[in-house]
């Protein structure tokens, strides 16, 4: 039911009442919270009441004085609007009303040098500001997402019992939301989370790419692949929807609905945001960065791959595309598993760089067990995740934990197959190339990165390190080539 100004107070107030927002609250109050909603034009509150009101308590504001007035102390404020500019609007009108330790909740999709420029400035007004991550799109927000809040721990405690009663729930009844750390530190994961997710959806489409073009299986056929992946330990949500993609049939046309759909992959950004934090950290994140080009190059100049499909040679090695026998579906399955497990140990690698880097006190296991339900890049793997990286044996890297070692040994035989095929039809593969690549470069003994140090002392007297000897050194290359101690800049 819906209450007005006189009845007791809310306990959490929310602005913006778009589908995202509008469901949280809705999310909240079916949990026995009392709801102040405000939204910019009183209709969506009005319309949120009138079709839900019966799901709870609503409290019906239409200025943010009165949605200020509408809740007990500290108030908590949750702001659902676009992220960038219009966070900092809210505010900016929000801060004149409230009072010593209220509390302002973003749970937009911000980017995390921005939460953490905003924790900062409220703090010095006495405020909290809590960056909170939240993924499963629009029904997740109403049935039960996956949370990431980020803060200072004592906002937390004010919070976090109410996040957590609202979260998705893992098998074990754990809730999908835990404290990450302070500032934006949450909102930092959720973007690692969508690179993951970017090239989670990039390794599926490789695999269902390789599975038409070399194997000739149609995507009605595929859907029942894709489906028969998920009792594996490919078991994810991205994959029990791709059979669900490839099993629709257009109404129109009655083509598979993936033959209609034009081939050119959109993005919001917070892929980009990933790699752009990736190349600032130094972190490799190859095949996260591999997926966010390869939208691009799916969208940004279709007039170049019109020509280019007319005028540029394929040069294909192979004479024959057809591949159609189990042993090849059975080598994408794990070329495909193997590319996504590169992906999370790159996205955690980014993590472990980002808490260094910001002074975050990180806890993987904690994160991995957050992406169980409730978000898109859920999967069965995430409990190997958690296991990994429990206790103090963590690993340096995910690929480096003993589960993953040995499943990466069963996994490598198919990947390279994959990959080489492929590469022998000219059927572009980026994900899952530049994940091997990245698993070989782990692994290698000697990278040519000696030869770069080398080149870079030559022209530019960088300097270099010797596996024989402590220090740095340069080579005074325009001279007598003599060797020098770059501390002492004595010659040997």
């Amino acid at each position: 039911m819906s209450e007005n100004n006189s009845n007791p107070k809310a306990q959490i107030g929310v602005t913006g009442l778009a589908v995202m927002g509008a469901n949280l609250a809705r999310n909240l109050a079916r949990n026995g919270y009392t709801v102040a909603l405000h939204n910019r034009s009183v209709e969506k509150t009005d319309a949120l009441i009138s079709q839900h009101g019966d799901e709870g308590n609503f409290i019906r504001t239409e200025t943010l004085q009165e949605l200020v007035d509408s809740l007990e102390s500290p108030r908590r404020i949750l702001i659902m609007v676009k992220a960038g500019a219009p966070v900092d609007a809210v505010i900016d009108q929000l801060v004149p009303l409230l009072d010593e330790d209220d509390i302002i909740i973003d749970g937009g999709n911000s980017h995390f040098p921005d939460t953490i420029r905003r924790e900062r400035d409220l703090a010095a007004k006495g405020l909290h500001f809590v960056g909170v991550g939240v993924s499963g799109g629009e029904e997740g927000a109403l049935l039960g997402p996956s949370i990431m809040p980020g803060g200072s721990k004592k906002s937390y405690d004010s919070v976090g019992p109410m996040l957590e009663k609202i979260a998705a729930k893992a098998a074990d009844g754990t809730p999908c939301c835990s404290w990450i750390s302070t500032d934006g530190a949450g909102h930092f994961v959720k973007m690692v989370h969508n690179g993951i997710e970017y090239a989670d959806m990039q390794v599926i489409g490789e695999a269902y790419d390789l599975l038409r073009s070399v194997a000739g299986l149609e995507p009605q056929e595929q859907a029942e692949i894709f489906k028969q992946w998920n009792t594996t330990e490919l078991n994810s949500y991205l994959i029990e929807i791709t059979s669900e993609v490839l099993g629709h049939i257009d109404a129109k046309t009655g083509k598979p609905l993936v033959d209609v759909i034009v081939d050119q992959a959109g993005q919001k950004g917070t892929g980009r945001w990933t790699v752009q934090a990736a190349l600032d950290l130094g972190s490799p994140v190859t095949g996260i960065a591999e997926s966010v080009f390869a939208r691009a190059l799916s969208s940004s100049r279709p007039e170049a791959r019109k020509q280019a499909q007319q005028e540029l040679p394929a040069g294909v090695l192979s004479e024959t595309a057809a591949e159609h026998d189990e042993a090849f579906v059975e080598d994408v399955r794990k070329a495909l598993f193997a590319s996504k497990l590169v992906s999370y140990a790159q996205g955690l690698d980014q993590i472990i760089a980002a808490g260094e880097e910001y002074d975050w006190e990180l806890h993987l296991d904690e994160i991995a067990g957050l992406w169980r339900a409730g978000c898109i890049i859920r999967a069965e793997l995430l409990g190997e995740i958690m296991d990994a990286y429990k206790g103090d044996s963590r690993p340096v890297n995910m690929l480096l934990a003993p589960g993953f070692k040995k499943l990466m040994e069963d996994l490598l035989p198919s990947w390279r197959r994959v990959i080489v095929k492929a590469t022998e039809l000219g059927i572009p593969v980026p994900v899952f190339a530049s994940s091997l690549s990245y698993y070989d470069g782990l692994r290698r003994d000697r990278l040519p990165a000696a030869l770069i140090q080398g080149q870079r002392d030559f022209f530019g007297a960088h300097t270099y390190a010797r596996i024989d000897a402590d220090g740095m050194w340069h080579t005074n290359w325009s001279g007598d080539r003599s060797e020098i101690d770059a501390a002492s800049s004595h010659t040997h």
